[in-house]
């Protein structure tokens, strides 16, 4: 299955644009796919964290994802 990931902040410019297409084999949870973009993406890990979004809402890491679902690399953030 094919899902198309939105990326926003620094993760836009580590994964070298606004969307990517990522492949999913085997496990469709967030913590799997989370890993896969850090296999793919090694900069992610250095970042202290960041969090995925699934159809506007933070996901938790259990949660299954679809190929319909809206997906979202979400950065860390600091106010001011």
């Amino acid at each position: 299955m094919k899902i198309k990931i939105l990326a926003f902040g620094i993760a836009k410019e580590i994964v070298g644009g606004s969307t990517l297409l990522l492949e999913l084999n085997d496990s469709h949870e967030v913590e799997a796919v989370k890993q896969a973009l850090e296999e793919k993406f090694p900069r992610l890990k250095q970042l202290s964290s960041f969090r995925m979004a699934i159809n506007s809402h933070f996901a938790s890491p259990r949660e299954i994802i679809t190929e319909h679902d809206e997906i979202a690399i979400l950065p860390p953030v600091s106010g001011g």
